[in-house]
């Protein structure tokens, strides 16, 4: 934690510090809170990535085909015409297509519409529904059959959307095609018998997604995959776990919690962010993250005095962040 940050802008209107969109708490508090210990990384966003008018390109078998054939082709996933899949090579038929929490592997070509290819990725797994690729995968693939080749038009909000991304290199709002062969599917593993470093593994890369998410502003899916990594580290165990190890998932689950509270705050879930604060501070009642934005939470609802208290906890521990200080000094002021 830095105490780099000045707090300006609020004027003299101390009603600010509440309003939840410009307010002084909200001011960069979240990446200012969130270290980069915690935030690693930075990949896609998803149904809220879309914006901007541009002109869609198709790939260049398709230019010409008429609005019938590409009916009787293309199946329109979502009914809107900006996520579309047409079978390149049967399957093995419906009963073989995977289900939502499995685990698969494809063997995946990403291009751009006109067909310039970007990425090929001949084994990339994932748990289906988790959210741990781009929409357009996600959605996609369960309606594949197993051995299946098949190409998907994705507009980009289905993809990485208005930020685009650096690996693989995609620009900003940039429709994309993508080849896909569904290889294999499996059961997701039995989380009481995994061991408690691939616990720790697999819990850890739910939060990173998390983390990516978040830092691309899509927070309801920076919700879901921390809420993932948390069913993991909340797992009941038949495996033995060494007290380190047991110290090694609690940090992991300290993590999720915060960073979850931080996007429950972005949706305004103020009731949800509180939660999470709470079940931090339980755990680690020093947590100088949680006492702030529970501090945040209760000044948002209005209760001005349990505010003050749980920000001047958070002083207490840092006395020299201004932030801090600024905080309760508005808290005061109301």
């Amino acid at each position: 934690m830095t105490d780099k940050e000045e707090v300006t802008g609020a004027g003299d209107n101390p009603q600010m510090i509440l309003t939840g969109k410009a307010s002084l708490l909200d001011s960069g508090e979240d990446f200012e809170m969130l270290d980069d210990d915690e935030i690693d990384d930075d990949p896609p966003p998803l149904e809220d990535a879309g914006g901007g008018k541009k002109t869609k390109k198709e790939p260049a078998e398709d230019q010409n085909a008429s609005p019938s054939s590409l009916g009787d082709e293309w199946m329109d996933i979502l009914g809107n015409g900006q996520l579309r899949k047409k079978v390149l090579r049967a399957g093995n038929g419906p009963d073989s297509r995977p289900t939502k929490g499995q685990n698969v592997v494809i063997h995946l070509k990403t291009s751009l519409a006109d067909g310039t290819l970007l990425e090929e990725q001949p084994e990339l797994s994932f748990t289906l529904g988790d959210g741990d690729v781009i929409q357009a995968l996600d959605l996609t693939v369960q309606l594949m059959e197993m051995g299946e080749t098949a190409l998907v038009q994705a507009d980009s909000k289905y993809a990485y959307g208005a930020l685009g991304s650096l690996a693989p290199e995609v620009l900003p709002s940039a429709d994309l095609a993508l080849e896909v062969q569904l290889l294999d599917a499996t059961e997701a593993p039995d989380l009481e018998l995994l061991s408690p470093q691939e616990r720790v593994a697999l819990a850890g890369q739910k939060r990173e997604r998390g983390n990516v998410y978040y830092q691309r502003g899509d927070y309801a899916f920076a919700v879901n995959s921390y809420g993932f990594a948390l069913q993991i580290t909340e797992s009941s165990s038949k495996v033995d776990i060494s007290p380190e190890e047991e110290e090694e998932l609690m940090d992991i689950k300290v993590k999720c919690l915060n960073n979850m509270a931080a996007a429950q705050l972005k949706l305004d879930h103020y009731e949800a962010a509180l939660r999470s604060c709470v079940s931090v501070l339980a755990h680690q009642p020093d947590n100088i993250k949680a006492l702030f934005r529970k501090g945040k939470v209760l000044a948002l609802q209005g209760e001005y005095a349990d505010a003050i208290r749980n920000l001047k906890m958070a002083l207490k521990l840092e006395p020299s962040n201004k932030f801090f200080l600024t905080s309760t000094r508005w808290c005061h002021i109301l």
